[in-house]
């Protein structure tokens, strides 16, 4: 089998699909996408599949060699999203050509299903005790909304009272059996962030995500010292080598790769296992589209420590088009009792509408992150 052609499509709300195509006419789907940056991952992925081209896809392992390491400068959001996509895109077709799915390929299943969450609240978060209440109704045990709007080095306590009042008001709604994740987004820096975190431990959070910037990892450990909350992080790293120092340091207690950044499914197999060596548990980042979700629940389904799954439905970012708009097989991401099955499909366990995306791809996107400002004018974190 080899490797024949490729085909990108560009389609709302903010997604980049790639299509892999071999001569005995098994396809493969991965999402490349790095957000607000699809056409400088689509120039990449295009780059990467001159090689890819006559090649026989079902040598994963080889190929990710090659894409990483045949490069003198390697890693980084770019390379890693379209690395990660065609990795996503040889699975499905590896998966589709033995007949069985992804992660029976890696090890065999260890679980049924696994707890998923929804988001609440928006970028600039609001009403989320009633938001939340009505994802309780839904059928979520969990949720993860925004912590704060933009903060500065050191800002007014009126913001701190205003995050902790949202997660009173959603564990007043909720419950205290009800999972509350409180994402930082990155945009609290250490000083504000060591108040915010003893603040809302009272309210029990699931976790708070990053607390700050990855890349002031060393913060972290300082930050834990404020509190017993379990502290997460890994959306913006790559590779195992970008979550090493996280690890080996012991400053997280929860890793959340991203399937369509950190490398692929193996990868992130790889960057689990030795979060497991550490006793730090998973929860793949998942925002994006469903062949990102499909992803990442294979996975969930061969991995111990991964303990719950990101997915996108309705979240705020979806404007245009939703998680299940481009699928044959809706089903397969159907929630029952705050969980969803894995699915048990060839390869990722998704089928494509490949006509309905075509269309889509004729508008395409321009999507972008917004730029915040403080009320100084200095650009704050988004």
């Amino acid at each position: 089998m080899k490797i024949t052609d490729f085909k990108l499509y560009q389609i709302e709300p903010r997604w980049l699909f790639l299509k892999i195509e071999t001569d005995e006419g098994v396809s493969g789907w991965g999402e490349p996408i790095i957000e607000g940056r699809a056409h400088t991952v689509g120039a990449a992925v295009t780059e990467l599949m001159d090689y890819l081209i006559g090649k026989d896809p079902r040598n994963i392992e080889d190929h990710f060699q090659v894409l990483y390491r045949g490069g003198f400068y390697r890693g980084g959001p770019i390379l890693m999203s379209a690395i990660s996509g065609i990795e996503q895109a040889l699975w499905d077709i590896k998966g589709k050509y033995y007949h069985m799915p992804v992660y029976e390929m890696l090890g065999g299943a260890v679980r049924d299903s696994i707890q998923v969450y929804s988001w609440i609240g928006g970028d600039r978060p609001q009403d989320v005790g009633a938001a939340a209440k009505e994802k309780a109704g839904a059928g979520f045990t969990a949720i993860k909304m925004n912590g704060t709007e933009e903060m500065n080095y050191i800002d007014s306590y009126s913001k701190v009272d205003a995050a902790v009042h949202r997660v009173a008001a959603i564990r007043e709604a909720v419950g205290n059996d009800f999972g509350i994740g409180i994402d930082f987004h990155g945009r609290v820096h250490k000083a504000m962030a060591k108040i915010l975190v003893k603040e809302l431990e009272p309210y029990r959070p699931m976790f708070i995500e990053e607390p700050v910037l990855a890349e002031n990892v060393e913060a972290f450990r300082d930050i834990a010292n404020y509190t017993a909350t379990p502290i997460a992080a890994g959306e913006r790293n790559y590779t195992r080598w970008g979550f090493k120092q996280m690890l080996t340091d012991g400053v997280v207690d929860i890793i959340q790769p991203d399937l369509s950044h950190a490398g692929g499914i193996l990868e992130a197999k790889k960057i689990a296992a030795m979060a497991e060596t550490f006793d730090v548990a998973v929860a793949p980042h998942a925002p994006l589209g469903p062949i990102n979700l499909a992803a990442s629940l294979q996975l969930d389904a061969c991995t111990p420590n991964c303990i719950i799954q990101e997915q996108s439905l309705g979240i705020h970012y979806n404007q245009g088009s939703d998680l299940l708009d481009y699928l044959i097989n809706p089903s397969v991401f159907e929630y029952e009792k705050g969980s969803v099955k894995i699915p048990n499909g060839a390869g990722l366990g998704v089928e494509i509408d490949e006509e309905r995306v075509m269309e889509a791809a004729k508008k395409g996107h321009q999507w972008k992150n917004p730029i915040w400002r403080n009320t100084d004018g200095t650009v704050a974190e988004w």
